[in-house]
């Protein structure tokens, strides 16, 4: 039985797993990367320690026009075969509260596996190599036309990212290969991204991190509610939390429509035991002498200036002479800050994209179709997950599921 020559077009998480996985079942495979080496973006992820997939694996934690059938692929290959393959590939990890690293949290331990992987199973790999046409042919399977070649395989693989952190070189290339084969796209924004206000006072708390709860609403409804580490910057906020409801203010901006988040700095409390609190602090500190006085050992003492002038008082003022509906103010922004929503961040501080190649376009088997031997894997299909390891764990899932089927696939 002749051969099967597969050949994958992106050396990302996903490339090199379907690259490995079609090698696995005795097919010829070259992998096509335009870097001038496979896995750039991924010693990026995790900050550098790469979160490689969660335990807590859910379809909850995912995005898209059709989570069911993502949640199919993710379950042929899930986190704990991800954990037995780097097990098996002789890789030690970890569990931090429920995401999972390399022991060594280093992404550059979980590259020097993948490498290896593809250097033993003899998958020829072109780097500087950019893909600039597919070419199905009449007689069966597709043509690969770089700057360099021209070759004939019988599946391909497409596996070229996003639009997300283009200096890694995802630039969306894959986008216009696949829509030259007749695939439709389903509007790219970035995700997992910070969020940009129309407050020019936040300059003021640029740098500041605080345990908070922050709320997403679109057009005064509430579509996202997440808790933890915020990072106020000097054009909006960052952190997890805004990451992980980014992509939902991404396309409500993109559609025109009004995105605003409110931050309860104080969390912990209950309105019930803030409204107690608050009514206990006045009437024990009434001595202060001026506001900032009152107010200090609330919160990060930049945070607390901010909002005292943003509830139309000076630190200076006398706190027994402040209007009454004013110091209630404060009180109030503590766990109620508005911020309207302008924009967000670009693709190149954005960690993954939303959209891309809708999931009714290809099989189970993620094939197109709409031309037989293109297979998809990775962050072109139009799904994307929240931070802790899930768009990893989609990037091993996709390409498993993509490798195997396309070095299956009957010609």
């Amino acid at each position: 039985m002749k051969q099967k020559k597969i050949a994958v077009i992106g050396g990302g998480a996903a490339g090199m797993m379907a690259a490995i996985t079609a090698a696995d079942r005795k097919a010829a495979v070259t992998l096509y990367e335009r870097n001038e080496r496979v896995g750039k973006k991924l010693l990026s992820t995790g900050n550098g320690k790469c979160n490689f997939s969660n335990m807590d694996l859910k379809p909850c934690h995912y995005f898209g026009k059709d989570i069911e059938t993502a949640w199919n692929v993710l379950n042929r290959f899930d986190n704990q075969a991800v954990l037995n393959f780097f097990h098996g590939s002789g890789m030690l990890t970890k569990e931090k509260r429920g995401g999972l690293y390399p022991a060594a949290e280093q992404a550059s331990v979980v590259l020097d596996i993948l490498r290896l992987q593809l250097k033993n199973k003899a998958i020829e790999v072109r780097t500087e190599n950019k893909v600039q046409k597919l070419r199905p042919l009449s007689e069966g399977g597709i043509e690969i036309i770089t700057e360099k070649s021209k070759d004939r395989y019988d599946s391909v693989i497409l596996a070229c990212g996003s639009k997300a952190a283009p200096k890694t070189g995802s630039d969306g290339n894959g986008y216009a290969l696949a829509e030259a084969l007749g695939h439709s796209l389903i509007p790219v924004v970035p995700a997992l991204v910070q969020l940009r206000c129309g407050n020019t006072q936040l300059k003021s708390v640029a740098g500041v991190r605080a345990e908070a709860e922050v709320t997403l609403t679109v057009n005064n409804r509430e579509m996202a509610k997440e808790r933890g580490e915020l990072q106020l910057t000097d054009y909006g906020i960052s952190g997890i939390v805004v990451f992980q409801m980014s992509r939902i203010a991404a396309y409500a901006l993109r559609e025109q429509k009004d995105v605003t988040v409110y931050i309860d700095f104080l969390p912990n409390f209950s309105d019930e035991e803030y409204s107690r609190w608050v009514s206990e602090r006045k009437a024990s500190l009434n001595g202060a002498e001026n506001v900032e006085q009152f107010f200090t050992g609330m919160l990060h003492k930049k945070l607390m200036l901010f909002l005292i002038r943003l509830a139309g008082l000076k630190p200076t003022d006398s706190y027994n002479k402040a209007p009454k509906g004013s110091i209630d103010k404060v009180f109030t922004l503590c766990r109620h800050l508005p911020l309207h929503i302008t924009g967000y961040n670009s693709f190149d501080n954005a960690q993954v994209c939303a959209g891309g190649i809708p999931l009714c376009e290809v099989s189970e088997n993620l094939e197109s179709l709409k031309q037989k031997g293109i297979f998809f894997a990775g962050e072109m299909l139009d799904v994307d997950g929240k931070c802790g390891g899930y768009n990893l764990q989609w990037a091993w899932s996709s390409g498993y599921v993509a490798g195997k089927s396309a070095a299956e696939r009957l010609i």
